[in-house]
């Protein structure tokens, strides 16, 4: 895996419903390195708190290979890396191939994988419509949040070289499917993923709440 983009953006205001909100989710590539700290990314806006960044959101990735199957849904729009918020656009990001709790080195960072990203409205003000955000979660590409073990500068062209698997743990791209759809047949998946101890107690409780009533 390979870093194509580090992207990052300000706080900007925006009309919703009639009313001025600030975000984040408008970021852009930029030229230099960007440092990976424990909570957030340096000088990368972080608005609402309560819902980004924090040690189990640090850091959000997504695959540059996903891009064109949402470029043919919105051939519109003015496409640039960080299009979804991503910190991180990389090359060879799959969820289903990513385990909750793998562990990388990526420059001067070390970064573990900790849960898929839940969509919201704000998603939807970067994409011009909200109905990007039932086309999200329908699809498989959530992208990547990661904690960051051990923060550190990371360059545009930086490799993700795998430091510690955890084979045993369910995928990104499972744990996603988990949340939003009701899976018949699949306990042990289930079982196995409440029970994760790097997934975060309110997505876990999320899947055992959302399973149970599906």
């Amino acid at each position: 895996m390979k870093v194509i983009s580090l992207n990052a953006g300000q706080a900007r205001t925006v009309n919703y419903k009639g009313k001025n909100l600030v975000t984040g989710i408008f970021k852009s590539p930029v030229s230099s390195p960007i440092y990976l700290g424990e909570t957030d990314v340096k000088n990368d806006n972080v608005v609402d708190r309560k819902f980004h960044g924090g040690i189990d959101k640090a850091v959000y990735a997504y695959s540059v290979e996903h891009y064109p199957f949402w470029k043919k849904i919105y051939p519109n729009l003015e496409w640039n890396y960080g299009m979804f918020g991503e910190n991180l656009t990389i090359q060879g990001l799959s969820e289903s191939l990513v385990h909750i709790g793998n562990k990388y080195k990526i420059g001067q960072a070390v970064i573990e994988v900790c849960q898929p990203r839940q969509p919201c409205f704000k998603l939807g003000l970067r994409f011009e419509t909200q109905n990007v955000l039932k086309q999200f979660v329908n699809s498989p590409y959530s992208g990547v949040y990661f904690r960051v073990s051990t923060p550190g500068l990371v360059h545009k062209e930086d490799q993700l070289k795998l430091m510690y698997s955890e084979p045993d743990t369910p995928t990104i791209a499972e744990v996603y499917l988990l949340m939003y759809k009701k899976q018949s047949g699949a306990d042990a998946l289930i079982e196995k993923t409440i029970n994760c101890t790097f997934l975060p107690m309110d997505i876990r409780e999320t899947i055992r709440e959302r399973q149970a009533r599906l």
